[in-house]
């Protein structure tokens, strides 16, 4: 599923001349955090087919000669192992809950690759007996028994990037598959794998009601145990938002929202998040983790990173165009930003995502994730409890459906004054 990505998150980084040493992350700070809290690696894969006029992700089309057969796996996977060793004493003794490998289309990469990189992980990383490892895969990569081999390499959950079963929408999209790419992809996918996402996307370009109605139940015909189902939203700097096309009316899109959470309940997927759906068991713990401000490492062309110190919350960012980071992860210096998270926007931090989740968080969580005490918020939950943004009680705090369909009114709330 496209991952709450670690490729854009949290207020402008300030520029390092060069990386500090673990000493300058454990020095005493204006935060005081009792516990660290759960860890997860994200692994950015950059390169596509194609890039889709919608996509504002650092991925890059693959048009070195010799076609994906000379995708440089080798010398790619040698830089993020690079990287990763220069990071390793930011993390010593923490265990790793989950990884996910995204992108640009992971897929493309060979088992033989996932299956190094998963075993060079695993040799330096303390990953939790449980450890949620998830691969993103584009239908346009499929070919029979590729997923299988996948899972033999390790991989526990595939996200398969199906957005539309549509043919002319597909195109739209400028998606490399067709729909029967797509259903013998996902055909595939719940054959090989325990757990595995659906994604789709509505509010398409000439998407009427009754053709989301089609895409809606040819996705529950195949009993994905997880859906990821995503607004279309014209980013800047992409193709779209140069040549807008033209979408559904705002009307309209709340109606298939409306529409898609009454089918997906009716099948037995519950609304966990704004936009996931999952059977019991079957929720994404690594988006949770981010949902819930957790921590995660970030490696990879453009990937970002959360960490927390006993005194302080740092942000990274690794260099964005693929050779660059390459020559830059070989020489133990990957991180291209790196800044530390202000007192100021840390309630709004936290909240960004932690008001994504149907469930809310806890108080509990708030005050140990951040070092700050509840009342850095308590103005602002005053505000939101007043416009029916949210309830709560002395441990909790969850947004009500209004909240849910105002999340930027009441996200927004919590940004520094």
């Amino acid at each position: 599923m496209p991952t709450i990505s670690p490729q854009s998150a949290g207020p402008a980084a300030s520029v390092p001349s060069e990386r500090p040493d673990i000493g300058h992350y454990m020095r005493p700070g204006t935060l005081q955090l009792t516990s660290l809290p759960p860890l997860s690696l994200y692994v950015h894969l950059p390169w596509c087919l194609k890039k889709c006029p919608y996509c504002d992700f650092n991925s890059h089309e693959w048009r070195g000669e010799g076609g994906l057969d000379a995708l440089p796996e080798q010398r790619y996977l040698e830089a993020l192992i690079a990287d990763l060793d220069a990071s390793l004493p930011l993390i010593w003794g923490r265990t790793v809950h989950s990884v996910f490998i995204g992108g640009g289309t992971p897929s493309l990469f060979s088992p033989s690759a996932i299956d190094r990189l998963l075993g060079d992980l695993r040799a330096r990383l303390n990953l939790g007996a449980d450890c949620e490892i998830t691969l993103e895969a584009n239908p346009g990569t499929f070919e029979k028994d590729r997923f299988r081999a996948f899972r033999s390499a390790g991989v526990t959950r595939l996200s398969v990037g199906v957005q539309s079963f549509n043919d002319v929408h597909l195109q739209a999209l400028g998606r490399v598959h067709d729909r029967a790419q797509a259903l013998a992809a996902v055909e595939e996918a719940a054959q090989a794998f325990d757990t595995f996402n659906l994604d789709l996307m509505y509010a398409l370009p000439g998407q009427t009601p009754e053709q989301l109605e089609a895409d809606l139940s040819t996705a529950l015909a195949l009993a994905p145990p997880h859906l990821s189902i995503y607004h279309l939203t014209i980013e800047p700097n992409t193709v779209f938002a140069r040549f807008p096309p033209a979408v559904p009316e705002d009307d309209v899109a709340w109606a298939m929202l409306d529409r898609i959470i009454d089918r997906t309940a009716a099948r037995g997927l519950q609304r966990y998040e704004v936009s996931a759906f999952a059977r019991a068991g079957h929720r994404c713990w690594h988006n949770l983790n981010y949902w819930q401000f957790g921590d995660y490492l970030g490696i990879g062309a453009g990937a970002h990173s959360k960490l927390s110190f006993a005194h302080r919350v740092v942000r990274q960012v690794r260099y964005r165009e693929p050779r660059l980071y390459m020559d830059h992860a070989t020489a133990g210096n990957a991180i291209a930003q790196e800044s530390e998270v202000s007192r100021s926007d840390l309630p709004f931090e936290f909240m960004l995502n932690a008001l994504r989740q149907k469930d809310g968080f806890a108080l509990q969580d708030f005050a140990e994730r951040t070092g700050l005490a509840i009342t850095a918020i308590q103005e602002a939950l005053q505000k939101a409890e007043v416009q029916g943004l949210i309830e709560r009680d002395l441990s909790h705090v969850r947004p009500t459906a209004r909240g849910f369909d105002f999340l930027s009114n009441l996200q927004g709330l919590f940004l520094p004054e």
